[in-house]
C-alpha cells in the first residue's frame, strides 16, 4: 500500500467554530471548505484537519454519524509548558492542566467550542 497523504475526519456540529479554533489556537490553515466541511493542515502535523458538520447526508457509514465523541486529538510539541501558557493567556477552556505522568509524559488537554479534546504532549525526565 502507498500511503500519500493522511487525516483525521470528526463530525462536529459547528464546522466553523472549531476550524477557527484551531487556526487561531493552533496555527491550521484551510485547505478546502464546503457547505458543512473543512479541510486545515498544520506545516508540522503530518495530515489534515477535517470538520464535518453532524447529520450531513452524504456521510458513510450512518452507523457512525454522530458528533466526535471519546477520542483525543495529540500533538506532541518542543515546550509544552511555554504552549500551555499561551492558550491559557488566549482564554481556551483546559480540560487538564499541566501534569507530568510517572513515565514522562507531560501534557494538558483543551477544549474548542465544540467540545473536541486536543491534548499537548512533551516528553521529558520521568519525575524521580
Amino acid at each position: 500500500m502507498q500511503i500519500t497523504d493522511s487525516a483525521l475526519s470528526l463530525n462536529v456540529p459547528d464546522v466553523e467554530a472549531s476550524a477557527r479554533w484551531v487556526e487561531r489556537h493552533l496555527g491550521f490553515q484551510r485547505q478546502m471548505e464546503a457547505d458543512g466541511f473543512v479541510s486545515l493542515r498544520h506545516p508540522e502535523a503530518g495530515f489534515n484537519l477535517i470538520y464535518l458538520r453532524t447529520g450531513l447526508e452524504s456521510f458513510k457509514p450512518a452507523s457512525v454519524a454522530g458528533d466526535a465523541d471519546g477520542l483525543l486529538v495529540v500533538f506532541v510539541v518542543g515546550d509544552v509548558d511555554a504552549e500551555y501558557a499561551r492558550l491559557q493567556a488566549e482564554g481556551v477552556t483546559v480540560v487538564t492542566p499541566l501534569e507530568t505522568e510517572p513515565w514522562g509524559e507531560r501534557y494538558c488537554q483543551l477544549s474548542d467550542p465544540n467540545g473536541v479534546v486536543y491534548q499537548l504532549v512533551q516528553w521529558v525526565e520521568p519525575p524521580a
